[in-house]
């Protein structure tokens, strides 16, 4: 009786001070890994839909000489998952900086419409315009794209990390590791947002 009484007692003292792993676990909650995932999956499956069945015209139409083509776009595309999954890894690779979380200003939400919003222009780094990527045809960018964006959402299914005690800079602001999953998502999504609209132009070819 005392043997089992010590253990209930020691049981719980684990589940106070965290040792338990509940308490003390830093990682996402379901929700959030439910709304990232389901993201990834969102905007991976409109960036493909958006090049599916178009002929070599449509693929490279430009509505202006200064403008991307939609082969061009998807190059960016695929390239900046990369670059922007490099960061991400870079990241959590540094010790957490948890103090820097009150220089955080943008919600989770707030980060999604921002780098979806394409009223606001910017202009893409220089690694990653569509004539630096390396690619040379819209199928090898998007099995590069598939690759790693089936190995990004695997991630997020599976990680246990500290997301949200992994704070960086962009050129926004400052956000945490989750808010930079997230921000990858709508990356894709504001240039599939833009294949749609060199799709949309009047002179876009029938065939």
């Amino acid at each position: 009786m005392l043997k089992r009484r010590t253990g209930i007692i020691l049981l719980t003292l684990l589940f106070v001070t965290g040792l338990a792993g509940t308490l003390s676990d830093n990682t996402i909650s379901k929700d959030e890994r439910k709304t990232a995932v389901s993201l990834m999956k969102d905007t991976y499956k409109v960036a493909i839909g958006a090049t599916k069945g178009l002929s070599e015209d449509q693929l490279n139409y430009r509505a202006a000489p200064d403008k991307w083509s939609v082969q061009e776009c998807f190059f960016h595309i695929a390239a900046a998952e990369k670059l922007l999954w490099t960061m991400f890894e870079s990241a959590m690779k540094a010790p957490a900086n948890p103090e820097k979380r009150t220089e955080i200003k943008v919600t989770d939400e707030q980060v999604i419409k921002m780098v979806e919003d394409r009223t606001k222009k910017a202009q893409a780094p220089e690694p990653i315009q569509p004539k630096n990527t390396g690619y040379t045809s819209l199928a090898e960018a998007l099995i590069d794209f598939e690759n790693n964006r089936m190995a990004h959402i695997k991630y997020m299914k599976n990680t246990t990390e500290d997301l949200r005690n992994h704070v960086v800079e962009l050129p926004v602001g400052w956000i945490d590791c989750y808010q930079l999953y997230l921000f990858i998502a709508g990356h894709s999504n504001r240039h599939t947002q833009q294949i749609n609209e060199v799709k949309a132009n009047t002179g876009f070819p029938a065939k």
